[in-house]
C-alpha cells in the first residue's frame, strides 16, 4: 500500500487551494477528483465574484474567511497574472421600504470589519449608473471579478511547482482510520481497478458530493455528516454593450443575494443566480425561469428589453439549510471535531467559498 502525506479529494477551488497549502508545507500531496479536469461543479458555475465579507453574520467563518480570503486572492491575483478587476458592486433598494435593509447590511458589514461601504442617495447612485433604477444605494468598492478558471489553474501549477499530484477519474470509494492516518480505498473510473493509499491527512473537499465521501468513511459518527440541500442558481445573459459598470444586486432575499447583474472580464452581461431547490443535480436551464427574471431585473433596470435574455449556464450550492431553517455557516470538521486522526470534512461551502478559498486552506492546514 502506497503512502502519502496529504490526499485531498475535490479538483475544485477550495480543494485545490488546500492542496497548494499542504504541497508548499514540504508535503507530499495527492489530488483525485472523478472528473477528467479540474473545477467542473460549483467553483466553474458561479458568478465568479470575489466578495467584500459584507452579508455574514457577525463571528461566523464565512464572514471571518471571506474577509481573510479577498485580500488574500487579489494578492494572488497580483502575483500570478490571474485577470480580475475591482469593479465595485452597487446594492440597491428598489423601494422605500428596503432602505432599513441597507442599513442593516452596512451594519453587518462594519461587525465583520467591512469599512468601506458607502450610502447613496437615489441622485448620487443614478450619477454612477444613469440606467439604475433605485430609491438609495450602497456602494462596495472591495467587491471585484475574477476569472474562476485562471485562478484554479494558477492554483494547480503552484502546487504542482511544490510537489503535488493529480489524479483525474479517481473517485474515492471508502476510507477508514488506522494507526498514523487513514487508509484510502480509489477507483480508477476508466477501467473500475482499485488502489490503496495509506495518507497521513485526507481532505474531503469534495463540495456537493462531500457528504456522500463522508458516509463512506469507517469510524464516522453518522451525526457529523450533514443532509445536503442542492440549490440550484439558474443564470441568463442578455445581448447587447451593457450600459453598467459595477455589478447591481438587489437587498438579498431567502436562500441567495437575488438575481443580480454581474459582468465578466469582457464586459458582458449576466443575471442570476435566483433559487431551484432540487433533488438531484441537473445543469439544464429552464428558458421559462426568465418570465421571473425579467420582473427582478427591471425593478433596477426597467429598460431591460424583452426578449433579450437567453440561458447561459447554472450552478448548484450544497445548502445545509432550505427556507425557514436557520441560516448555516461553513461547516469544517477536524479531529478534534469528530475524533478521527488526519481527516478534515467540508461541508456547506458555498458563496463565500471561491472567495474564502485561500483562507479556507490556511484554516484547514491548522487543523491536522
Amino acid at each position: 500500500m502506497e503512502r502519502v502525506g496529504c490526499v485531498v479529494a475535490g479538483a475544485g477551488v477550495v480543494g485545490l487551494a488546500i492542496a497548494r497549502a499542504f504541497a508548499r508545507r514540504g508535503i507530499e500531496t495527492l489530488i483525485v477528483d472523478e472528473a477528467d479536469t479540474i473545477g467542473t461543479g460549483t467553483s466553474s458555475r458561479n458568478s465568479e465574484v470575489i466578495h467584500a465579507g459584507i452579508y455574514y453574520p457577525k463571528g461566523s467563518l464565512k464572514a471571518r474567511l471571506c474577509v481573510e480570503g479577498r485580500n488574500a486572492l487579489y494578492a494572488f491575483a497580483e502575483a500570478h497574472g490571474v485577470p480580475h478587476s475591482r469593479c465595485g458592486k452597487l446594492i440597491v433598494a428598489t423601494d422605500a421600504t428596503q432602505i432599513h435593509a441597507l442599513g442593516t447590511i452596512a451594519a453587518s458589514a462594519r461587525a465583520n470589519g467591512v469599512s468601506d461601504l458607502e450610502f447613496l442617495s437615489k441622485l448620487q447612485a443614478c450619477q454612477r449608473e444613469p440606467e439604475l433604477r433605485c430609491t438609495a444605494a450602497l456602494f462596495s468598492p472591495s467587491t471585484g471579478i475574477i476569472d474562476s478558471h485562471g485562478l484554479m489553474l494558477a492554483m494547480l501549477g503552484d502546487a504542482q511547482d511544490h510537489g503535488a499530484v493529480i489524479s483525474y477519474r479517481t473517485r474515492v470509494a471508502s476510507a477508514e482510520s488506522i494507526k498514523d492516518g487513514l487508509r484510502i480505498e480509489t477507483v480508477d473510473i476508466a477501467t473500475g481497478h482499485s488502489f490503496e493509499l495509506q495518507a497521513s491527512v485526507f481532505i474531503n473537499a469534495c463540495g456537493l458530493h462531500a457528504p456522500s465521501i463522508a458516509s463512506s468513511i469507517s469510524g464516522l459518527a453518522p451525526s457529523f455528516v450533514p443532509q445536503p440541500r442542492f440549490a440550484k442558481g439558474n443564470y441568463f445573459s442578455a445581448a447587447g454593450k451593457t450600459p453598467f459598470k459595477h455589478l447591481i444586486y438587489p437587498v438579498p432575499e431567502p436562500g441567495g443575494l437575488g438575481v443580480h447583474l454581474t459582468l465578466d472580464l469582457e464586459g458582458r452581461m449576466r443575471f442570476g443566480p435566483d433559487v431551484e431547490w432540487v433533488e438531484s443535480i441537473d445543469y439544464s436551464v429552464d428558458p421559462g425561469r426568465a418570465d421571473r427574471f425579467y420582473d427582478e431585473i427591471r425593478k433596477y433596470w426597467p429598460d431591460l428589453a424583452t426578449g433579450s435574455l437567453q440561458p447561459a449556464y447554472c450552478g448548484i450550492r450544497p445548502k445545509l439549510s432550505i427556507d425557514g431553517e436557520p441560516v448555516t455557516d461553513f461547516i469544517i470538521q477536524g479531529p478534534a471535531t469528530h475524533g478521527i486522526g488526519g481527516l478534515v470534512n467540508l461541508f456547506g461551502i458555498e458563496s463565500p467559498g471561491l472567495t474564502a478559498s485561500l483562507a479556507i486552506a490556511d484554516h484547514v492546514s491548522t487543523m491536522v
